[in-house]
């Protein structure tokens, strides 16, 4: 591939933004587009089969690793914060649950300064990424790339604890995505016909063949080089050997929330004080990069099943054999699902404006705290998973060094705050009461964790601090905001501010965390910074 002539656009990261990107900006024929991922490609059946999402997440060929500083406020342990090093992203390793948020935190952006992303505005670019298999509406798209399969219950275990949700007081709610986020019931997924339908799989692959868009794997962005205030090339690393790419119209750095904090403030663009204790030469002086780093916190309640329902029973060898050919031959079973299949979202209280907890049941009892492993305790079991929607604790991310090649430093200060404490020791107790119903009574056996001797606040908050996990969510390193906002990084058009020619478009940008998972929202952001890169008008607000 040569490079002397440059391209009009070079995208830095395939993963759930930069595909988006590459496939809109492309379209444009005049224009030349370059995408660069720091991985190889995501044709791995490992990285294609739904069931397979634990491997996905523990596979360092495809996963960036990252780890946290000792936590404070978690007894100092270190957090595993895997992230997608591969075409396709963290779309090509996560757990493929679809959810938006909901409508009052895209408002909240709005009302923040960030003009234009209010819920109505972004409800287009949603329905215009998605084909739902339970077919479109005034909420859901019907003809988008990206597919989403309609949430479907097969498991009696699931089945049983809809049925408890629903005892405990919590409605019944058919689509969390649609006119209503709050409740119970079934979760769509990003699959289709039984296999992973990443970012990659939906935008990237179907228009590869395009003589205007290149793509480059197993190539590490080091640096963005400046003319004056404006980007106008990067530097490549490409087996061990450097070369400059130039950019006619725009660099967009679609790197991930660790990523793209990382690769500014290599290039000069960041907290002038950290710069220049790392030694780097200052460009802008943008105090947010790399502040303002938060997540959703995952607690686990486990529990003994007394009736062989579980997946514990078909994960043996043989089992996992059966399951494995099955979906090799047909695309279905077992190994076309990330079973995952019901969850829901619950306030933690009446004084709560809308749901600040989501719950995802699994009928298996894993045999690790971590989220990342998905072998089975060697009996059956069945665990309620909850994550905190809006944490109020705050972290940040800082360079270790000027080595682009150093994994930078990540401190979430997760439980940080007397609210969010507050409010996993709910979910700790709400998730108990779900278990408690008499729906889940012919299955329900003894407290595996917490365990039944764990009730009081000081109790419940130790085994918070030792098994809280992350919910894979980070999110704000480069966040959106008016320029009246000195710790924004970016305007509402996705511009670096103070800078020209540069943007960041991905999960790094939103002002807050969206109450829920943030895959199908950083999709969401590619699509609607699309039409703004290319001066199009915005699809108008729903």
């Amino acid at each position: 591939m040569s490079n002397s002539r440059g391209y009009d656009y070079i995208i830095v990261g395939a993963g759930s933004a930069g595909c988006v990107l590459a496939n809109r900006l492309s379209a444009d024929e005049t224009a030349r587009v370059l995408l660069i991922e720091a991985g190889p490609g995501d044709r791995d059946w490992h990285l294609q089969m739904p069931a397979s999402l634990a491997w996905a997440l523990q596979n360092k060929t495809y996963n960036w690793a990252y780890q946290t500083e000792p936590e404070p406020f978690l007894d100092g342990r270190r957090m595993d914060h895997p992230r997608g090093k591969v075409i396709g992203g963290s779309s090509s390793i996560n757990g493929m649950m679809y959810v938006r948020g909901h409508r009052r935190d895209f408002d909240r952006w709005a009302q923040s300064g960030c003009r234009g992303w209010s819920y109505d505005d972004v409800l287009p670019y949603f329905r215009k990424a998605e084909t739902y298999s339970g077919g479109g509406d005034e909420y859901r798209g019907d003809s988008g790339p990206l597919n989403v399969t309609e949430g479907v219950i097969t498991n009696p275990l699931s089945k049983a604890w809809i049925e408890a949700a629903v005892q405990a007081g919590y409605p019944y709610n058919p689509d969390i995505n649609g006119a209503e986020q709050e409740g119970v019931g079934p979760i769509g997924r990003t699959t289709h016909r039984g296999r992973r339908w990443s970012t990659a799989s939906a935008y990237l692959h179907p228009v590869r063949h395009r003589p205007n868009l290149a793509v480059m794997t197993r190539a590490l962005t080091t640096a963005i080089r400046f003319e004056g205030d404006r980007a106008v090339a990067v530097e490549v690393s490409v087996e061990g050997r450097s070369q400059r790419i130039s950019a006619s119209r725009e660099i967009i750095l679609s790197g991930g929330a660790f990523n793209s904090p990382q690769l500014l403030l290599l290039s000069g663009v960041g907290p002038v004080e950290h710069l220049r204790e790392i030694g780097i030469p200052v460009v802008a002086d943008r105090p947010g990069v790399g502040q303002n780093l938060h997540d959703h916190v995952d607690v686990i309640v486990k529990q003994r099943c007394t009736q062989p329902v579980t997946l514990y029973r078909k994960l043996s060898l043989a089992g996992k054999a059966k399951i494995g050919l099955r979906w090799f031959l047909f695309r279905d079973g077992d190994g076309a699902t990330n079973h995952y299949e019901t969850g829901g979202f619950v306030r933690s209280g009446s004084h709560v404006e809308h749901p600040d907890l989501e719950l995802m049941f699994l009928a298996m009892a894993t045999s690790v705290d971590a989220n990342q492993s998905f072998d089975s305790m060697p009996f059956d079991g069945f665990q309620t998973h909850c994550d905190l929607l809006r944490p109020t604790s705050r972290g940040w991310l800082k360079l270790a060094d000027a080595n682009p090649r150093t994994p930078p430093r990540i401190l979430f200060n997760y439980l940080q705050t007397p609210e969010d404490r507050a409010a996993m020791r709910t979910a700790v107790r709400l998730i108990r009461d779900i278990h408690e119903r008499p729906a889940l009574g012919p299955y329900r056996g003894g407290e595996l964790f917490p365990g039944e001797n764990v009730s009081s606040d000081a109790e419940i908050d130790a085994y918070l601090r030792k098994t809280v996990d992350t919910g894979y969510h980070p999110v704000s390193t480069c966040k959106m905001g008016p320029d009246s906002d000195p710790t924004a990084v970016v305007d509402p058009a996705c511009r670096v501010h103070g800078l020209r020619g540069l943007r960041v478009v991905d999960a790094s940008i939103m002002p807050s965390i969206v109450s829920g998972n943030t895959n199908a929202s950083t999709i969401m952001i590619a699509e609607k910074a699309a039409d703004m890169i290319r001066g199009a008008p915005a699809n108008p607000a729903s």
